[in-house]
């Protein structure tokens, strides 16, 4: 499929088929996000690709919607504030921008692969740190819950191009 089918193709999934990933489609996805840009090719971040079902349900704990509980797999976006470019006029970080560049490389992939995924950013971070070992120096930005999807694509509901672009 061409960029814009990919783009129109991947929706937020929240329901999942109980049945593994490849592992060949994870090291596709994990390619992907390695080719990733990043400000100054800094690449302040970490993903954890988490598949064990005791490491699952921590994570799952973590955000508390049922329908996360049928993912087989959720990457978890760390990103590090120490590793990241700041611009020097107002001392701005950009490792949300960076974490979020290489999290929707994640996504359009995993889509490209035809696995479902949706973005997380709504989970008890301190619950998170407490309960899994995050590397030092990182913090959890984002999970994506990765599978085959159960559900139906729903119409994708955008502003109109006017509205957007002046």
């Amino acid at each position: 499929m061409n960029f814009k089918e990919l783009c129109e193709a991947r929706y937020s999934c929240r329901a999942y088929q109980d049945k593994p990933i490849e592992a060949e489609k994870i090291e596709y996805i994990k390619e992907c996000v390695r080719l990733a840009p990043s400000a100054v090719n800094r690449q302040p971040w970490r993903f954890l690709f988490i598949t064990d079902p005791e490491q699952l349900a921590v994570v799952k704990a973590c955000y508390k919607r049922d329908w996360i509980q049928q993912a087989p797999a959720i990457v978890m976006c760390l990103k590090n504030e120490s590793e990241c470019w700041t611009r020097r006029y107002d001392n701005h970080s950009h490792a949300d921008i960076d974490i979020a560049i290489a999290t929707e490389h994640l996504c359009l992939a995993a889509t490209e692969q035809g696995l479902g995924n949706c973005w997380v950013c709504n989970f008890d971070i301190d619950m998170l740190r407490t309960t899994f070992p995050i590397p030092e120096g990182y913090d959890p930005a984002v999970l994506i819950p990765l599978g085959y999807a159960a559900d139906e694509k729903p119409e994708k509901v955008r502003k109109p191009m006017e509205e957007i672009f002046f």
